[in-house]
């Protein structure tokens, strides 16, 4: 997915170091009126809890994002099934409205579902890619 993002001259991306980070800085360039999303592993769901908390709960800035979900049923690397137990209870507990998509050609409807929902409610919204999409 990277290699199709960098090449793409209306992408910028922004290479951080945890999803934390790049939480906050979607919530910049939010503020700035321009688009961003978090792309990421369902692993960094968790490093980027409380920024998330803070933007979406205290300051109405959404975050629009864009995750693997890896460890759901099927899922045969034992590192991936933490992340599989846990993305959609975390997203419950911020109250992150999400779509697990399992069909390549349902992905972009997805986004922009998630683009419009976070936009007209100020808070933040996911999109999780599982099943054969990713594997």
């Amino acid at each position: 997915l990277y290699p199709a993002l960098d090449a793409d001259p209306d992408i910028r991306t922004i290479r951080v170091t945890n999803e934390g980070e790049g939480a906050a800085i979607c919530g910049g360039v939010f503020l700035s009126g321009k688009r961003a999303a978090l792309v990421m592993e369902n692993s960094g769901l968790r490093a980027s809890v409380e920024p998330l908390a803070r933007m979406g709960l205290g300051a109405g800035i959404p975050v629009v994002m864009l995750m693997s979900y890896r460890g759901e049923l099927g899922e045969n690397n034992w590192w991936a099934i933490p992340h599989g137990i846990t993305m959609e209870p975390v997203l419950d507990a911020l109250r992150i409205p999400y779509r697990v998509v399992r069909e390549e050609e349902k992905i972009e409807r997805a986004i922009a579902d998630a683009y419009s929902w976070s936009y007209a409610s100020y808070y933040h919204s996911a999109v999780a890619l599982g099943g054969e999409v990713v594997r």
